[in-house]
């Protein structure tokens, strides 16, 4: 029996980005399916005490997600992750700005009508951003992000990953990471991060 994961990111983020990699590698080796599921980093820290770098970061942060919503109301899940995976490679692996013109390369790429770029500046998705981002952080508590996972009834923050497992590596860490989560007293398991992330 196939187990579907729905998968919470926003396109900024660099650390939901390397685990959505990981997802992509979990679907070639174990019986998963993803479901990419819409979260804003913008509206989870609105009201949270962030250091200004980060707020000011985040003061463009709900164009993609808008743009990302009107691709799933409009085009469905498979051309969500193809435009995932455009922004993502340009946003981290690249690592250019955002802009409105690596918005409509992505779109571009991803098969998709450049116009939907407009979509950025319609605060009309946040309904549905909202709905989505909700959907599963309230599974995880307050002091959660992106990326977090649900399966098979259960929900958790994370993985953190500093670079992308492949292969049959990835099937060991989502095991592991769904036997854990499984279990309710589980909590966390953390350790500080070292050294930079790998995108490749």
């Amino acid at each position: 029996m196939t187990d579907t994961a729905e998968f919470w990111f926003d396109p900024r983020c660099p650390f939901a980005w390397i685990s959505s990699r990981f997802m992509l590698e979990v679907e070639q080796v174990r019986d998963v399916k993803v479901t990419w599921r819409i979260m804003s980093l913008a509206y989870l820290n609105q009201d949270k005490d962030i250091p200004q770098e980060y707020r000011d970061m985040l003061a463009n942060a709900w164009e993609l997600v808008r743009v990302a919503m009107a691709v799933e109301q409009q085009h469905g899940q498979e051309k969500l992750l193809a435009l995932y995976t455009a922004l993502g490679t340009r946003l981290h692996n690249e690592g250019r700005e955002q802009s409105r013109e690596l918005t409509e390369e992505a779109l571009a790429e991803a098969g998709l009508p450049t116009e939907l770029a407009d979509a950025a500046g319609d605060d009309s998705y946040d309904e549905a951003i909202k709905k989505s981002h909700h959907d599963g952080m309230d599974q995880v508590g307050d002091d959660v992000g992106t990326p977090t996972i649900s399966v098979n009834g259960t929900a958790f923050f994370g993985p953190i990953l500093g670079s992308i497992p492949r292969g049959e590596q990835a099937g060991k860490i989502w095991d592991g990471a769904v036997a854990m989560a499984a279990y309710p007293e589980f909590y966390e398991l953390k350790r500080s991060r070292s050294g930079g992330l790998d995108f490749s």
